[in-house]
This record gives structure tokens, sequence and C-alpha cells, in this order.
């Protein structure tokens, strides 16, 4: 079993060790990650790999509770991200009482704020109060709806400048890693060098700190899309379809169960 990672060995890693950070939902599959992961991330992802939404912006506090402590429980030797999901930290306070929540109801070692420097504030009165944050810039799935879709950043000087502004505002307000998602490669490989906490990319190309993937995705089990930055490692979808099929005719036929299964 892999020693737990720690914030310290996590911003330690920074410029030496790749970082590994995979979504989990649930004790089984944490508890097969968490081997080959540093860090598990409780994603509000949830909501549309395995909830069948559009979108990630229902997803509740209770959902993500649940979750974390079914992640925490499969996987107790693993650093746990619990996502906070859409709504529940557009102030400071309302942020904090939240946060307390999850650190109170859950093992999680932190939580993560979809936001740059317009969260700066927030993620300061967190860090302030015993609270650790991992912060989420670039593309922000939560802001779908108000931006009109997932779109690429990073392809203008502005924006170039802006998530360089959002990365340090983050790490200076006390946040000791940064997602960034959907964001040019070049660009991303700047904004990791901006700063000197590590930054795990998701779509953002090889020149950062570390990686991240919904499990469902790598894996081939989420058939209704596939982003361009997703490898599919195995086609789960078809492998557990033609298992359930064999399963369901040896049934039908009643080559199963078989003595050796029978009391």
């Amino acid at each position: 079993m892999n020693k737990k990672m720690t914030i310290s060995s996590i911003k330690k890693a920074k410029g030496i060790t790749p970082l590994v950070m995979i979504t989990a939902y649930d004790a089984l599959f944490a508890s097969l990650f968490e081997d080959s992961c540093d860090m598990l991330l409780v994603g509000d992802s949830l909501n549309m790999s395995f909830a069948g939404k559009s979108d990630t912006i229902s997803a509740t506090m209770e959902q993500m509770i649940y979750h974390t402590n079914a992640v925490c429980a499969g996987a107790q030797n693993s650093f746990v991200i619990c996502d906070m999901p859409f709504g529940t930290y557009t102030n400071k306070e309302d942020a904090l009482k939240n946060s307390i929540k999850v650190f109170q109801e859950t093992k999680a070692d932190c939580v993560k704020i979809e936001g740059g420097a317009d969260k700066a504030d927030i993620v300061k009165h967190l860090t302030s109060n015993a609270i650790a944050v991992c912060g989420h810039i670039g593309l922000l799935p939560q802001s779908v709806r108000s931006e009109g879709g997932y779109k690429v950043k990073g392809k203008t000087d502005k924006e170039i400048l802006s998530l360089i502004a959002d990365a340090r505002a983050i790490e200076e307000a006390g946040a000791f890693c940064i997602v960034i998602e959907g964001v040019k490669a070049g660009v991303a490989e700047e904004v990791a060098k901006s700063v000197d906490i590590p930054v795990i990319g998701i779509g953002a190309g090889v020149d950062v700190d570390g990686q991240v993937l919904v499990f469902s995705d790598m894996l081939g089990l989420f058939e209704a899309f596939t982003p361009k930055f997703v490898k599919k490692y195995m086609d789960g979808a078809s492998l557990v379809r033609k298992s359930v099929e064999e399963y369901a005719a040896q049934v039908r036929t009643k080559e199963f169960p078989q003595e050796i299964h029978t009391y």
C-alpha cells in the first residue's frame, strides 16, 4: 500500500514527479484506484456520468457528501478531494458553512472550488479557517450555461493573461494545487510555470504538473460522448455489455448456476 499523499508532499512533487488524479464516486472503484493514483477527486461530474444529467449544475451537497463518504471508506489511504457543487460557495459565509459541513461529515482532505481571481477572496476565507482548497481554473463546467457551452480557453492574449492572473490569485489565497481544464497546451504550460503550486491538467496538454481524468471516460464506460482530451484505456461499455449478455443467456438456458455455484 502506498503512503498517503499530504498537502506537503503534493506541493513538493511540483517539477519532480507528475501527479496522478482520477475521479471516484464509490467505495468499490475507489479501492481499485487507490494504489495507482495520488489523489481521488469526488467530482460533481458524477451528475453526468452516473445520474444522467446534461451538466453538473444540479449536483447537491447531500450527493457530494454521500459519495465522498463512500470514496473515503473504500480508499482510506488516499488523498480525497470533494467538489463543492454549484451554488454552495457564492459568498464567503456560505462557502465556509458548506465546507465545514464537508469536513465535519466526511474524511475529505480538501474541497475544490471553480473560479480564478474572482473567487480568491472566498478561497482565502476558507484557507484562513483551516479548510484546504484545490482551485479550478480555465474551462469551468459549472459555468457552462452562462458561457453558452464548453469553450476552450487561452486562445487570446487577454485570456492568457487572465489565466495566469487567476492561478497566481488562487495560489496567493492559500490553495495548495489547481486543476486547469480545457486550456491550450502552451498556455497551460505558461500557467504552471507562473506559480509554485502544482497545476493538474485535464485537456490542457502534457507540460503541467499532473493529469486528471473522469474514470468512466478513460475506462470507456460512458458512451454519450468522448471529449477530445480523453484517452480510452479500455472499452469498458462493450466488456460489461458482453458479460451481462453472456450471463443472461446462461440463465435462460440453465447453464448457470452449475453445481460448483450451488450450496
